[in-house]
């Protein structure tokens, strides 16, 4: 279950956000892969659900690893989810 507040990374293939798993998982973060909600639209439908207060060292670790998201989505309600960050914007920091 996703919770309101919680971050969501979607990635463009399962093999990207498994790889991004396992990274996460080694630096002993608090992430779980799970089924991308219907709401947002992925191309491996997948997705890494974490807490807002490790979202600076998640995305600090996927950038060391050269291995960004496609999105970042926070949940704002059941079916609501905002993009806060989008692989087009690389330049601008995660909220």
């Amino acid at each position: 279950m996703i919770q309101n507040g919680q971050l969501l990374a979607v990635f463009n293939s399962a093999h990207r956000v498994m790889k991004a798993e396992s990274i996460l998982k080694k630096c002993r973060l608090a992430i779980l892969l799970i089924p991308a909600p219907r709401a947002l639209s992925t191309d491996c439908g997948l997705a890494i659900r974490y807490d807002s207060d490790i979202s600076d060292t998640v995305f600090q670790s996927l950038t060391s690893e050269k291995l960004l998201p496609t999105s970042i989505y926070r949940k704002v309600s059941d079916i609501h989810y905002e993009q806060i960050w989008t692989s087009e914007n690389i330049e601008d920091p995660v909220e």
